[in-house]
């Protein structure tokens, strides 16, 4: 007779992140986390929040404000937040118990892993160890690169921060003052692509380095498959050369397109026919380093508040849609976004598949994205119209005028758990931060819970309901 399970397995990673986000709540309102007067409940809840949803806003600076102590905190929740909860969690239960059920093993699955049938215990040691290995050397790189800003502590942190997207920086103004280091810029773009494609995506490549190592050494025989290896679903055949997945090449080129578009419509919009005094080399640099970190890492290398409009819309745009599944990025995800824009054409072109490359999307996935993408949208507009109730309610739209997209602006920042803002973070009222806490919560954890909620409530139906034609548009 088995024994019943304590709690729905969706609710853990809730549980464990709540508890991570009150624990470091306590630790940064301690004397030891902060330099000079204390700091509110306030704003240490929603730093902690901040990191542990790898978001990256910030009330208060964070190299002056908070000590070492408090700098580690943030750290530490950070890393956490960006494996995940649920990850740690899954992993200590899989060591202590050598096994886990069939419903925690699919949960954790569908998290991290567009396929859920995996072997749990290898799968999470390729996380850490994906983990450590990029942070270590982009820590490293970042530190040969500029030893006087990167120095040991400082390098990890933002090495850390960009592979997990949380956008927490040391300095004040961010990376602006390394917006023409070539350098710096490409590690820390590198850092947030790695960081945002997915664990699956990432260990496929590595799959492939490795046979293609292997190739080399052997001359162009291709051994047998490593005992315990990861189901592959690229081509490994002798004499073939390796072929990554639908599902992976779907997340690379579609990030790739959402890159290199982003990119073009920041130069356009914030440097083509404007006087600024920015050399094109470095407006070149800078509008692909915000096209790749709005996409959920939260760096800046220009200054947010004094973007054109054009280029705050399109960031917008790009934080909404965030990063790959079961990736340290937050948003609706770019399968989502890639699934409904194959629906669209589809439906242009009179198709009742859609098709992307060489297969089709079922029709469920293509629902639920859908269903993602509705909800995630209403949520950004009632959030929105929370801050303008309390941030601007009783002002007439003469004087507000840019305060709505401000608050937009931010809104999507906090949901996408991207951590741009326009600069009036800090300005919040205590009401406006609550409401940036909740959405930074939901926003990290809701697609998730989301989804398995819906998967819960299906039910078969053996009938048909009668149909009538409506007018549409």
């Amino acid at each position: 007779m088995t024994k019943p399970a304590i709690m729905p397995p969706l609710l853990l990673p809730v549980l464990f992140f709540a508890a991570a986000i009150v624990a470091g709540s306590m630790l940064l309102h301690s004397s030891l986390a902060v330099r000079g007067a204390g700091l509110s409940w306030t704003d240490a809840l929603f730093t902690a929040t901040s990191a542990t949803c790898v978001t990256g806003l910030v009330v208060v600076d964070t190299g002056s404000r908070f000590s070492t102590f408090g700098q580690a905190v943030i750290l530490a929740l950070i890393q956490a937040g960006g494996l995940g909860i649920m990850t740690f969690t899954s992993l200590a239960f899989y060591l202590r118990h050598h096994r886990i059920s069939l419903v925690d093993r699919v949960a954790v699955g569908q998290m991290l892993l567009h396929d859920p049938s995996f072997h749990l215990g290898r799968f999470l040691t390729r996380i850490v160890l994906w983990t450590v290995t990029i942070e270590a050397v982009g820590a490293l790189t970042l530190h040969l690169l500029a030893p006087q800003e990167f120095t040991g502590f400082n390098a990890v942190f933002h090495a850390v921060s960009a592979f997990c997207n949380a956008g927490f920086s040391l300095y004040q103004d961010s990376l602006v003052r390394f917006r023409g280091d070539l350098g710096v810029n490409l590690v820390v773009i590198l850092l947030i692509v790695l960081g945002g494609i997915g664990f699956s995506v990432l260990n496929e490549l590595g799959e492939i380095l490795a046979i293609w190592g292997r190739r080399c050494r052997s001359q162009g025989r291709l051994p047998a498959a490593t005992p315990g290896a990861l189901p592959s679903t690229f081509e490994t055949q002798a004499g073939r050369a390796p072929r990554l997945s639908w599902y992976a090449g779907l997340v690379l080129r579609t990030s790739g397109w959402l890159i290199l578009l982003g990119w073009l419509g920041i130069l356009l919009a914030d440097f083509v026919g404007f006087q600024r005094p920015v050399p094109d080399s470095e407006a070149i640099l800078a509008s692909l380093f915000q096209s790749v970190t709005c996409r959920t890492a939260g760096f800046n290398t220009l200054p947010i508040g004094q973007m054109t409009t054009v280029s705050l819309a399109i960031m917008i745009l790009l934080m909404f849609i965030g990063g790959a599944p079961g990736s340290c990025a937050g948003g609706v995800k770019v399968t989502t976004g890639r699934a409904l824009a194959g629906f669209v054409m589809a439906q242009l072109r009179g198709r009742d598949q859609v098709v992307v490359g060489r297969i089709a999307i079922d029709r469920e996935s293509v629902n639920r994205a859908l269903i993602l993408v509705f909800l995630a949208g209403t949520i950004v507009f009632s959030a929105t119209l929370l801050l303008t109730i309390s941030e601007g309610g009783d002002i007439p739209h003469p004087q507000a005028r840019g305060l709505f997209l401000d608050l937009l602006f931010e809104a999507v920042s906090a949901f996408g758990t991207v951590g741009l803002s326009t600069g009036i973070t800090a300005s919040l009222s205590a009401f406006g931060k609550w409401v940036l806490i909740v959405l930074m919560f939901v926003g990290r954890l809701g697609p998730l819970v989301f989804l398995g909620a819906v998967q819960g409530l299906h039910r078969e139906e053996f009938f048909r309901w009668p149909e009538e034609p409506a007018l549409i548009g």
